[in-house]
């Protein structure tokens, strides 16, 4: 670390990742302090004399080559990293001090594993020259992070370290997307070198299997009562017009799941997600695209129906029943299926259209049966009226994040985002304290668009602190929290098993009056008719706002499904 003059030209490890980084296409970095990782921080704001020349280290700290965003818990670090890659559909990178800095990132690597975002996750590590002798913080953390990663890694030689991030950035952004961990020794991070410059490093899209598109044209093509369900792959793939074209040339009605949602815009016809029970009751075939057959999929179980699934990478094929499988790069494979349907002629064409007109029908009733509890005076408040209130306030451009179960299970019922990539939520793995991270990203990808957290008063508590961060980086977002003293989603399952409930109450904790003392603004809100008049005074604050509405502990959200 300090030995020998370096070669000319030579520069440290922190320079070589935060150089493969923008090559990548990364422009920020987020972290919490830790001195195993301080090249890092010198080579994201271009070093002393620019932290001189900013006036303000914060001010250098979005000023550099890099931005860099510091946050309050390391788990909030990954999260922001992991929605960045959501939105923007290329990695984003995370930095962790080492030992307990890495695994306190480690749930929210997992979740990115099983949301199968595209991440990299760059950790601090103990000095090489020192292991085995009791360093500070010396853990061997590759073999932790292997089940939940592509790859998982450590670099020895500072040379390597640009390549080594050049393959991990290929990696996470390669299908079947997900994150990838590296750590490099603090000796190895501070070594000045020059760069061993990797060679082409390209990821090369899976080719179409032409007797499997053919297979999967063949069932849908004699369906009577084909339903498509849109999933996350399909936006992070960039599969979006010919999910739309497939979708509208054959005219076959759609279910958004995960970021499919926004694909079709409400007003879409052929959108069907709010007739969803009728359409997976009365469909003969059900084609599953860029999502995994699970718990909330009904594993893939539709009673009659068969089904088409259509994977980014083989490793996505599902395993526990039978289906019709297709696997390849998302954009080609959808174009095929569309010409090979239409190529099979159109004597199921009338009945899809017929089938889709009812399902549109149902999809109507749904919607204007939400007017009762959108309109609800209780009080307590009903969760529902919350979305009354909040969504003829958001524009088409809105990013919208849900943190939480219960009362976000509303959101996901009732929010129908009008583009893709505007919806997040915590994914299958459901590990809380997704939302302050999610918004943090969100609002540095789009800082022009209205950025709105709902968040349980439960999930929002994993992470509050870090809403001192969106203060810090004078990130305007509105959080708004459906506060029901409780853990409902535990709750009310409790209450049905045993007849009672334990551990399950929280304290009601005024929310907008620790906002406030953070920096932002909140409101707390204890009557239906006043969320609406809340809801325009955070938009228009231009700080992070809380909207705390108090909500019925009783009313629980109808789910069909424990994910068990």
């Amino acid at each position: 670390m300090f030995g020998e003059p370096p070669p000319p030209g030579a520069v440290h490890g922190g320079a070589h990742v935060m150089d493969a980084a923008r090559d990548a296409g990364a422009s920020t970095l987020f972290t919490l302090s830790g001195a195993h990782i301080f090249p890092l921080y010198d080579a994201a704001v271009g070093g002393k004399e620019t932290v001189q020349q900013s006036g303000s280290p914060r001010d250098a700290q979005h000023a550099g080559p890099v931005r860099l965003i510091d946050v309050r818990h390391e788990q909030t670090a990954v999260f922001a990293a992991e929605a960045t890659g959501k939105l923007t559909r290329t990695a984003g990178i995370a930095a962790l001090t080492a030992g307990p800095g890495v695994t306190n990132g480690v749930s929210a690597i997992a979740g990115a594993w099983f949301n199968g975002s595209p991440l990299v996750v760059l950790g601090g590590r103990a000095p090489d020259y020192r292991w085995g002798s009791g360093a500070l913080q010396e853990l061997d953390q590759p073999p932790i992070l292997e089940s939940i990663t592509k790859a998982s890694w450590t670099v020895h030689d500072s040379a390597q370290i640009h390549a080594d991030m050049t393959r991990a950035f290929s990696l996470a952004n390669s299908a079947h997307r997900g994150p990838v961990f590296v750590d490099i020794p603090m000796d190895v991070l501070f070594t000045p070198s020059v760069a061993n410059f990797p060679g082409t490093n390209e990821h090369v899209p899976i080719g179409v299997d032409g007797d499997a598109v053919e297979a999967a044209a063949r069932v849908i093509a004699e369906a009577h009562h084909p339903v498509i369900v849109m999933g996350s792959d399909t936006w992070q793939a960039g599969a979006v017009e010919q999910m739309r074209a497939l979708i509208h040339e054959l005219g076959i009605p759609a279910i958004a799941n995960g970021m499919g949602r926004g694909i079709l815009p409400p007003s879409d016809p052929l959108l069907v997600t709010r007739a969803r029970s009728a359409a997976f009751k009365g469909a003969d075939v059900v084609i599953v695209i860029g999502t995994p057959l699970d718990f909330r999929l009904n594993y893939g179980d539709f009673k009659d129906a068969q089904v088409v699934h259509i994977v980014d990478d083989v490793s996505q094929v599902a395993g526990h029943l039978q289906a019709t499988s297709l696997a390849g790069d998302l954009p080609v494979t959808l174009e095929a299926s569309t010409s090979a349907v239409i190529g099979r002629g159109g004597q199921r064409r009338t009945a899809w259209r017929e089938w889709a007109a009812t399902l549109a029908s149902d999809t109507a009733r749904a919607r204007e049966a939400d007017t009762e509890v959108f309109t609800s005076t209780t009080a307590p408040i009903h969760p529902a009226a919350i979305y009354g209130a909040l969504i003829p306030r958001l524009t088409d451009d809105t990013v919208v994040i849900g943190d939480g179960g219960d009362f976000v299970s509303f959101a996901g019922k009732f929010i129908e985002p009008a583009e893709p990539g505007r919806w997040l939520d915590p994914g299958p793995y459901g590990c809380l304290g997704t939302g302050p991270g999610y918004a943090m990203a969100a609002k540095l990808v789009h800082p022009q668009s209205p950025v709105v957290l709902l968040a349980g008063d439960g999930a929002l508590g994993f992470s509050f602190m870090d809403l001192q961060s969106l203060v810090t980086h004078r990130l305007p977002v509105v959080i708004v929290v459906g506060n029901n003293s409780g853990w409902a989603l535990e709750r009310h399952p409790m209450r049905m098993l045993y007849g009672y409930d334990v551990i399950a109450d929280l304290p009601t904790t005024d929310y907008a009056r620790l906002m406030i003392d953070l920096g932002g603004s909140g409101e707390t809100v204890t009557s239906a008719a006043d969320i609406g008049p809340a809801l325009d005074r955070a938009f228009a604050s231009g700080v992070p706002s809380v909207v705390d509405v108090r909500t019925d502990p009783n009313v629980a959200y109808p789910r069909s499904t424990t994910g068990i």
